[in-house]
């Protein structure tokens, strides 16, 4: 056998049905290792005291490169000659750890860029900020002290049941922005989706050995059915406009606005720059969103919404904050404030979304379009429009028309007539027939 080296390393195919090994033909017993998911680690293999024998992994190739985990593996290994079991003696320790320090671990290493999420990328901060409050809120109150060793399916569903219940809410409203915690079905299911998660990577790192939470079942979640109807918009409308002549801020009647006209989420449209903002390609160029880098193609109405922002504003940021450099965050509040005076219960940024695709779906498009136009389809758009993204332009332009007008006090398409579509007839037929015209300079 030869000396283990970086492109060897580098060679080893993974195997869709065992693990493969290669050896170091210097140090006996120091090796790499790669699972039928193609992950690679660097172990050495021995026999303890009792003729037994062992592996224990020293680390995951790419964090460690072969010359440290070499120097790792001889240290070892020299271990083993004084007559030590440094794998009996890590799974000791890993059997004395506890939930809360697992969580801690876990949030550590997500800060440091170490454990990768979506995509294959670091945790985003705010989805970390998410996982940091529901660890802190419900999982150390309720299993901290667990030994992660005696965890078993049955606790965890039963922490899942207990959150749901209320079990972890806190008595006294927390610090800061916020108020009290709540439980639910929903928080439950999403914290078990963390708690899940947070376990995989320790397991993916041998922090510890299993994950207790595979197979796990989540609480089912009823679906948010909340959306405005014609008549709300047109109410939402007038009650901004009085609004606004009260005194209301303007930037967030504006955020608001935009919210509705597009479907972005609330902050896609609170962390939106002005140089994002193209009018010629009818698109908004988002370096980063829930789902990556995205395009978003959207009509003539948000473009104006934007310019009407950004006109003389010496700020990036199209809905900038009163102080500082940064960008506007109070929209949660003034929204709920024009909804209160407006008479509308249950309003969120989320239902503005849900309205805006909600409204797609009444103008007739089909889920493909509706999903480009929010941003849930994996293709993207591309600047010169092929043949699809020249409909959503269309799409786009149709749906925040019709918003607009009826939010203005106008009378919409979906305000005086009730659209029925024949069997195997989709309106998005006639978008494509527009956009062929627009590519053909009709």
């Amino acid at each position: 056998m030869a000396k283990l080296t970086k492109r060897s390393v580098d060679a080893l195919k993974s195997n869709a049905k065992s693990e493969a090994f290669i050896w170091d033909g210097e140090l006996r017993g120091f090796g790499v290792r790669v699972k039928p998911s193609g992950s690679k680690a660097f172990l050495i293999q021995y026999r303890n005291a009792e003729n037994r024998t062992r592996r224990l992994v020293l680390g995951p190739y790419g964090v460690l490169t072969v010359e440290i985990a070499r120097d790792m593996a001889r240290q070892r290994l020299t271990e083993v000659a004084q007559g030590k079991d440094p794998s009996a003696e890590r799974q000791a320790v890993r059997a004395g750890m506890t939930v809360s320090e697992i969580c801690d671990w876990y949030l550590e290493a997500a800060e440091a860029g170490t454990i990768l999420g979506r995509n294959r990328r670091p945790i985003k901060a705010s989805s970390l900020q998410m996982d940091r409050s529901r660890i802190a809120t419900h999982i150390k109150p309720l299993i901290g002290s667990r030994l992660i060793s005696g965890l078993t399916l049955g606790d965890i569903e039963a922490m899942q049941a207990d959150i749901a219940k209320g079990k972890s809410v806190k008595a006294a409203k927390k610090k800061g922005r916020g108020g009290r915690s709540k439980g639910g079905a929903g928080v439950a299911s999403r914290t078990i989706s963390t708690f899940r998660a947070l376990l995989g990577h320790a397991a993916r790192h041998n922090i510890i050995e299993t994950n207790p939470a595979t197979g796990v079942r989540q609480l089912a979640v009823a679906k948010r059915k909340r959306r405005l109807g014609a008549a709300e918009i047109g109410r939402l409308g007038a009650t901004m406009r009085e609004a606004m002549e009260n005194g209301e801020h303007p930037t967030a009647l504006a955020a608001i606005r935009l919210m509705l006209l597009t479907g972005f989420r609330r902050m896609e449209v609170l962390g939106l720059q002005a140089q994002w903002v193209s009018r010629a390609d009818h698109c908004v160029y988002f370096p980063d969103t829930k789902s990556g880098e995205q395009v978003r193609v959207v009509g003539e109405a948000a473009i104006e919404c934007v310019e009407a922002q950004t006109n003389g504003s010496p700020s990036r940021f199209v809905f900038p904050a009163d102080i500082g450099t940064g960008h506007f965050i109070g929209v949660v509040r003034v929204l709920s404030r024009v909804c209160a005076q407006a008479k509308l219960e249950g309003i969120t940024p989320h239902v503005l979304r849900h309205t805006f695709a909600s409204i797609a779906g009444d103008l007739g498009f089909s889920e493909l379009t509706i999903a480009g136009l929010l941003g849930h389809a994996a293709r993207g758009v591309t600047q010169n429009y092929i043949h699809l993204d020249a409909a959503l332009v269309v799409a786009a332009e149709r749906v925040s028309r019709e918003i607009a007008t009826i939010l203005d006090g106008g009378q919409g398409s979906l305000s005086v007539i009730h659209i029925r579509r024949p069997s195997g007839h989709r309106v998005d037929d006639a978008v494509e027939r527009e956009a062929e015209k627009e590519r053909m300079g009709a």
